[in-house]
């Protein structure tokens, strides 16, 4: 929260002044990338269908529950104060036995899909290697009719810091986190969606139908909560299994919740990667419609709404950062990238123009 205070206090200052997108360039953050970058336990997708929920409830982080019912302060601190500390515990208690209620009867299904590809940094752009799935073609005698098509280029377009800064201190970009192609050396990228909603229409319904609102916002804040700790829980068995780069991670809930983990999971439309339009690639590297049920609206809101996507980056040195506001010169240049309009890229970069 003073983060986003605090980022939100410097975005309105009118004296801040900018670096041109090639000055941010030249200053971009540097890593040192050796040649044994680890390599994932599969290239492609993977489908997660009907995860078990019991195995979700100890990933919740409970201190945004709170929120959505305007009760600020932190769990279980949170159950102390004497102000909202016993309207926080009656919640608390309802939230289990709703919850219960959900894994007893299977009210909330919980599907994901993750991937990885090859990749390597061009410029601000990831490039990602992408074996198209094997079509049927005619076949020969003896010949099983299918052959796989050549791999596809897929790129995702990153945005880079343009506030000016204190001498030294780099201008980051997502990218700057991948190998760059010059280097020679192979590296990945991931990404993940995933949703805890599938059912939580049905479960709404049947609370309006007895006009029970509380219930009803009640259900849709746990599946909320869910999907969060779904993120996290998939998270932590991309480093420790399927990436496999921190396997011998030991993290407790609240130091996965502080983000002590090695590498970072950023989401299109958050401060890294503001942009929506991002989402849609990533949905279409992981068939996410098709796959398990998740799809866009046009505003690129995801449904149902108990869901999360992003992008996995396994570099030690990743990490979360704000993009900020960014000044025309880049606008144009990603407009070109992204094969937009100035306009489109305007309308979906509006709160970050510097102009």
């Amino acid at each position: 929260e003073y983060e986003k205070a605090r980022e939100a206090h410097l975005n309105k200052r009118s004296d801040k002044r900018f670096k041109t997108i090639e000055e941010a360039r030249e200053n971009k953050f540097k890593i040192d990338f050796n040649r044994n970058l680890p390599v994932p336990e599969f290239t492609g997708t993977r489908v997660f269908d009907q995860y078990p929920l019991d195995e979700l409830v100890p990933y919740i982080d409970w201190t945004p529950f709170f929120h959505t019912w305007e009760l600020r302060g932190s769990y279980p601190k949170i159950f102390d104060d004497k102000n909202v500390g016993s309207e926080a515990k009656k919640l608390f208690d309802d939230a289990q036995a709703l919850l219960k209620r959900i894994l007893d009867e299977k009210l909330l299904t919980a599907r994901a899909v993750i991937g990885f590809w090859p990749a390597n940094a061009v410029g601000d752009d990831i490039h990602l290697e992408v074996e198209s799935q094997k079509s049927e073609v005619g076949s020969l005698p003896g010949d099983s009719g299918l052959k796989p098509e050549a791999s596809r280029l897929v790129t995702i377009h990153t945005l880079r810091q343009q506030a000016e800064k204190v001498d030294g201190q780099p201008y980051y970009a997502l990218s700057d986190f991948i190998a760059p192609k010059e280097s020679g050396i192979q590296d990945y990228f991931g990404c993940f969606a995933l949703t805890a909603g599938i059912g939580i229409d049905e479960l709404v319904a049947e609370f309006e139908a007895n006009h029970d609102d509380y219930n009803s916002i009640m259900a849709k804040a746990l599946a909320d909560r869910l999907a969060e700790a779904f993120a996290e829980r998939m998270h932590e068995r991309v480093r420790k299994e399927y990436w496999g780069y921190a396997k011998d991670e030991n993290l407790s809930n609240q130091e996965l919740i502080k983000e002590e983990y090695a590498g970072i999971r950023p989401a299109p439309g958050y401060p890294a990667c503001p942009e929506h339009t991002e989402k849609g690639t990533l949905f279409s590297l992981l068939d996410a419609e098709n796959k398990i049920g998740l799809h866009l609206t046009e505003s690129y809101a995801m449904y149902p709404t108990a869901a999360v996507s992003g992008f996995y980056f396994a570099h030690p040195e990743s990490r979360y950062f704000g993009l900020g506001k960014i000044t025309k010169d880049q606008v144009e240049d990603y407009a070109i990238r992204k094969g937009m309009t100035i306009e489109e890229a305007e309308k979906w970069l509006s709160p970050n123009l510097a102009y």
